[in-house]
């Protein structure tokens, strides 16, 4: 992707839109590492079969479906919050508090929401360790999107349905390249979070994507400062 002549002020902007997992903390941590191995565990278990051929029925339902759960509800007709709960019973002491992410989003000003193909109560567990939790104003999940995963146009659509969103006034922050081109086409500006990983990295370079970080928290501090020395308007304190 081309690198845009300026840094951007994004003033446009009154509602922050936020992948959770390798997104709103740097995906060093580790933490879906855990959720990846629950969901081998799920499989063998629900299929009988070993670590290596459950490795493949999971990669494979991913990629032909956007999430392993889909895949799973269409070709086994699982419960999905079962497999949620099981998934998500991880440790999730690996995260630690964000000073810097707190005080960006402190100052930021306009709304904030969490867009996860994770699960509400996933959510909440990994604000509550980061220490963001007060500053979204809601979570749109996997459960909410009727289970149609992220990059299907239906879940955007249901977001902003649901939440009032104006995709123009909007921006979305994501870890996975691909998962931006549905909310780029409706209009909202897209923010790629970089990653060493290669199927996250797929559509990185494509016209989709308007802006790359390397770790949210230092970019969005960045946007603020750029934002404070154009004189645009500071943020407002937490929700209550």
């Amino acid at each position: 992707m081309p690198a845009p002549a300026t840094e951007p002020t994004l003033e446009h902007v009154e509602t922050w839109v936020f992948d959770l997992d390798n997104t709103l903390y740097p995906a060093r941590f580790n933490l879906f590492d855990q959720v990846d191995r629950r969901i081998g565990q799920y499989i063998q278990e629900l299929l009988a079969v070993g670590p290596e051929e459950a490795r493949a029925v999971q990669k494979a339902y991913f990629r032909a479906h956007g999430t392993t759960l889909r895949g799973l509800m269409e070709r086994h007709a699982i419960d999905p919050r079962g497999f949620l709960d099981f998934v998500h019973d991880i440790d999730y002491g690996a995260i630690p508090a964000s000073a810097a992410l707190h005080e960006a989003l402190t100052m930021l000003p306009g709304r904030k929401l969490i867009f996860t193909n994770g699960s509400v109560g996933h959510a909440e567990r990994v604000l509550d360790r980061l220490g963001v939790a007060a500053h979204f104003a809601g979570v749109f999940d996997i459960a909410a999107a009727d289970y149609l995963p992220k990059p299907r146009r239906e879940a955007y659509d249901a977001l902003c349905r649901v939440h009032a969103v104006e995709p123009s006034r909007a921006a979305l922050f994501e870890d996975i390249a691909r998962n931006l081109e549905p909310a780029h086409a409706m209009g909202m500006a897209t923010v790629w979070i970089r990653t060493d990983s290669p199927w996250a990295r797929e559509g990185s370079d494509a016209p989709y994507v308007d802006h790359v970080a390397d770790e949210l928290d230092a970019w969005l501090t960045g946007l603020v400062a750029r934002r404070s020395a154009a004189g645009l308007t500071g943020g407002r304190p937490p929700l209550a």
